[in-house]
């Protein structure tokens, strides 16, 4: 985790529904919910910019002081627009920070795979986010994933290495990253309309057996 979390200053909704969460977006702020550890949901809003600026940056634990106190939440769930495109709401988890969590953490790939030089091998990445176990002040900003050390043709979840202290979420065998290789399906591809081409010539053939015929065929 980031050496210092952010904090964000946050207001109490006063009323709720579709119709004022708009007139909270159109003045800047963003709604949020703040739930968890056995006290009342709480409906807030917050600076629009400055929060999503923390959520672009890959914060994952956020302070948010509100009524005069502070509580510190982990960013449970996003919402979006029906453009998919912008947040519209977030939903906050209160949290300690000896807390263990479930979270997903950008994966940052970097190296050189031996197996996607050879012709025809392209480089896939299966997964953007790795799904992880660990304590509230252990969350990473991301997980590195060396792909110079990749044993073959896939990076597993299990081959990456993972800081003391977090574990999987996932299965280990999940593949992160894997090379594969178009150069037989590029072949089948070219093989296929030549296939094709043999078929105009096999219809000539046949209309000039049919014209033969008719020139063969005793007049009247």
């Amino acid at each position: 985790m980031a050496s210092t979390t952010p904090t964000v200053a946050a207001t109490l909704r006063e009323r709720l529904g579709t119709r004022y969460t708009r007139r909270l977006r159109a003045q800047g702020l963003l709604p949020v919910v703040i739930y968890g550890h056995g006290e009342k949901p709480v409906s807030a809003a917050v600076n629009a910019k400055e929060m999503l600026g923390h959520l672009h940056h890959g914060s994952h634990v956020i302070t948010v002081a509100l009524g005069g106190a502070s509580q510190t939440c982990l960013v449970k769930d996003l919402q979006f627009g029906y453009l998919g495109d912008d947040v519209i709401h977030v939903d906050l988890a209160r949290v300690n920070l000896d807390e263990i969590v479930r979270v997903n953490v950008r994966i940052e790939f970097f190296g050189e795979c031996a197996a996607a030089k050879k012709p025809g091998a392209v480089l896939t990445h299966d997964m953007a986010e790795l799904a992880i176990n660990c304590k509230v002040r252990d969350i990473p900003e991301s997980v590195r994933a060396d792909l110079s050390a990749m044993q073959g043709e896939m990076l597993s979840a299990g081959d990456l290495k993972l800081p003391a202290g977090i574990t999987l979420a996932i299965d280990a065998h999940a593949p992160v990253a894997r090379v594969i290789t178009i150069a037989e399906e590029a072949a089948g591809e070219a093989a296929a309309p030549a296939a094709g081409e043999a078929a105009p010539a096999a219809d000539a053939k046949k209309d000039g057996d049919g014209d033969a015929a008719k020139a063969a065929a005793p007049k009247k």
